[in-house]
Formats: structure tokens, sequence, C-alpha cells
């Protein structure tokens, strides 16, 4: 049977950050909050609306062990193979470009590629910011935590969600 979870509190954090090509945080990024920051929108722009909602105080961080990562897109890969001592870390570097690009992966797919032994390499990538770590967001211990987005472009009539389907 399952069960229906009351929910007495709850936490919305909004972020938004505009999109191009291979780049899934491109440059810009709009807070949804009064004040500070006037960065505007611009038509033909594609933006990600991220949507954080939380159980708890609605303080959400990064915390626990990392599972997601992303090839730095401003990293020169040319540059940084010859900064890197490991032998490691070079293949691994070699790995991630050809099979991921700039797009996020998980270390489970690099698993499934057939890379072993590989986790000195890339701590030695993200500690030399060739590669982004994505941790889990965590709140308070005992809330729940979920992430959702979705991508909008903006028309000159009008914004256009584009992730929207049957599904979501």
């Amino acid at each position: 049977m399952a069960k229906l979870m009351l929910l007495n509190q709850s936490a919305i954090l909004v972020v938004w950050h505009s999109i191009e090509p291979y780049r899934i945080h491109a440059g810009k990024s709009v807070p949804i909050v009064k004040g500070g920051d006037q960065t505007k929108m611009e038509e033909n722009e594609f933006f990600a609306i991220e949507t954080f909602g939380s159980t708890g105080k609605g303080y959400v961080h990064d915390d626990m062990e990392c599972s997601h990562y992303m090839l730095n897109f401003d990293a020169d890969i040319d540059r940084c193979q010859g900064m890197l001592r490991l032998a490691r870390s070079k293949q691994l570097l070699y790995t991630i470009k050809n099979n991921f690009g700039t797009l996020a992966f998980c270390r489970r797919w690099l698993d499934r590629l057939g890379e072993t032994k590989y986790l000195m390499g890339l701590k030695d990538l993200c500690d030399k910011q060739i590669v982004e770590a994505y941790p889990p967001l965590c709140d308070v211990r005992g809330s729940y935590t979920a992430q959702w987005e979705h991508t909008i472009v903006l028309r000159p009539t009008c914004k256009e969600v584009i992730s929207r389907g049957e599904d979501y």
C-alpha cells in the first residue's frame, strides 16, 4: 500500500541560467529576487528554470559524495594535457572529451565505458578545474530535497516552454 506523506513545511528556490549549444550553464544567471543584479533576458535566448524544493529549512547546499561531473567548457584541453602529470588523468580526460564533451556524465557511465581505477585521476581533473563536480543537493538532516527544471526560449512575442512533454 502506498504511503501518503503530508509535508508540514516546504521551501522553494528558483534559479534561471542561460543555455548554449553544448554549454548547459552558459554565461547568464538571473536571480528571482528584487534588487541586486540587473541581468536581463533577451530575445532568442534559451534558459533553464531550475526549481529546488525542500521539506527542510530551504538552505540547499552541496554535500555527500559526488557522482556527477562535467568537463569545464572554458578549459583549454590541449594546454590542460600538458599540465597533467598523472598518466591516468590524461587518459581519463581523453575518455571524457571523446565520449561526453562538455555534457554532464556520471561515474557509472565511466564504468560502462570500461574505465577502472579512475578516482584519483578524476579528483586530479577536478582539483585543476578541468572537470567540474556537481555533488548532491542537501538540506537539513531528515528532510527531502528535489530538483526539477524546464527549458524555455524567449521568442519575439512569447516565451515557449520547450521541455514540456506528455510525461512532464
